[in-house]
């Protein structure tokens, strides 16, 4: 698996995509949702492509492109590209388009460090004002993850991962929390994508689900000691995926554009 890693793609700075494009959803199909919900699904959806590496770390894109992959008109998706710049996820070039952000190791190091000190401090704002209705949902979630441990693969755990964060957010209940934690939980969930994907396998994501179990179970306990600690093991995983990426994989996968 890591050798067929490490063998280098083709070069070019263009957009590489796996992903098919998504039909565009008229107003009235979500609802009549403003323009405000749109953008927050094309956020949603610019964020899988981001996650999952349809486009490429580092690769240049133009923005009837983003369009259509996620099936979403211009307006929205301006909005969304907006703040997926102002979250560093993508660089908005003037008159040469957009560019993927490169997974840039060093630097995730470094914000892997602010991740664990905000990683804590949600975990205790949640155990303090968790309510019924979200005890309940993460109660569900565990039952999911345990259903489906063996046959889960990343890209499930990504969303199960995703929803996870959201609960812990919604009961801390700090606006100010979700701005700025949601862009590190999406930078080290791409990052650990790679990771699961070309090194860690089976066994990689296993331990990756058990930890989130671990700290689950802990804030459904109210026990503050048990989740501030597998906070800190989640964390510990990501720190210790960086030096199998450096030694296994291709850094074309990292940077298309190098």
């Amino acid at each position: 698996m890591a050798e067929q890693a490490r063998r280098k793609p083709t070069r070019s700075r263009s957009v590489v995509i796996t992903a098919r494009p998504t039909k565009e959803r008229r107003p009235g199909s979500v609802g009549q949702r403003g323009a405000e919900s749109l953008a927050a699904i094309a956020y949603e959806r610019i964020e899988d492509l981001f996650v999952h590496c349809r486009v490429a770390p580092g690769a240049d894109i133009k923005m009837q492109e983003l369009q259509d992959l996620v099936g979403i008109g211009r307006t929205p998706v301006h909005q969304a590209v907006r703040r997926l710049a102002a979250e560093t996820l993508i660089n908005i070039r003037p008159r040469d388009g957009l560019q993927i952000s490169p997974i840039d190791l060093q630097r995730d190091r470094r914000l892997l460090q602010l991740r664990r000190d905000m990683d804590r401090f949600v975990v205790a704002l949640a155990i303090d004002k968790l309510n019924s209705n979200q005890r309940n949902r993460l109660i569900r979630l565990g039952m999911v993850l345990r259903e489906r441990r063996r046959d889960m693969e990343v890209h499930e755990f990504n969303m199960h991962d995703g929803h996870l964060n959201a609960i812990l957010l919604d009961a801390a209940d700090e606006p100010f929390l979700d701005r700025t934690l949601r862009p590190l939980h999406t930078i080290f969930r791409r990052t650990g994508n790679v990771y699961l994907t070309h090194v860690g396998g089976r066994n990689g994501l296993d331990a990756t689900v058990d930890c989130h179990l671990d700290l689950l179970d802990a804030v459904v306990d109210r026990d503050r000691r048990k989740a501030t600690a597998a906070s800190d093991r989640i964390v510990g995983l990501a720190e210790s995926m960086f030096d199998s990426i450096e030694g296994n994989i291709d850094p074309h996968l990292l940077n298309i554009g190098n």
